[in-house]
């Protein structure tokens, strides 16, 4: 049965729910359980900093279209480039739009749209996928060879490399 005197309580602020770790109502004296502090992922905490920012790095680039334009740019050059096409040998085309439009959403969650992810932590995604120093050099210069074809801001694209950088850890493979 409610307790219908918890509805009637005075809201207090937001809180994240620790299960699913969305912005619940908090209300003063009530019995929720939830975390002292938010609870969250790498990816999450990286999408929250880059767009608490006055004006997301989503909206100064344009929105989803701009970022789909440098997705459409970007993954024909690394699949085209003799070192890293090896990542894609033997995809099918339709695996091949799957993980496109897994990284226009990855990418459009991070810059602070509110597109939903529904991909594998970076982590994950790249396990044993044996990605080294030289890999992630190039997949940084066809970056930068994007960014600048599309005309992408100084600031913006500055902030995009941090971004990329941020992830090095999580993709790029130390030798054991």
């Amino acid at each position: 049965m409610l307790d219908s005197a918890r509805w009637r309580m005075p809201f207090t602020g937001w809180y994240a729910c620790d299960r699913t770790r969305k912005l619940r109502p908090d209300y003063a004296g009530a019995t929720i359980a939830r975390p002292a502090l938010p609870i969250w992922t790498a990816h999450e905490l990286r999408a929250h900093t880059m767009h608490t920012q006055e004006s997301s790095l989503y909206s100064r680039l344009g929105g989803y279209d701009a970022i789909t334009a440098l997705a459409d740019d970007l993954l024909p050059r690394l699949q085209l480039d003799p070192l890293l096409a090896r990542f894609w040998a033997h995809r099918g085309a339709d695996g091949l739009k799957r993980e496109q439009q897994l990284l226009i959403e990855f990418l459009c969650s991070c810059a602070g749209a509110s597109t939903y992810y529904r991909g594998r932590d970076m982590a994950l995604t790249h396990r044993g996928m044996r990605i080294d120093e030289g890999d992630w050099a190039i997949f940084m210069g066809h970056a930068a060879a994007t960014l600048s074809k599309l005309q992408v801001h100084e600031v913006e694209q500055r902030e995009i490399v941090q971004f990329l950088q941020s992830l090095k850890g999580e993709i790029v493979e130390t030798p054991a």
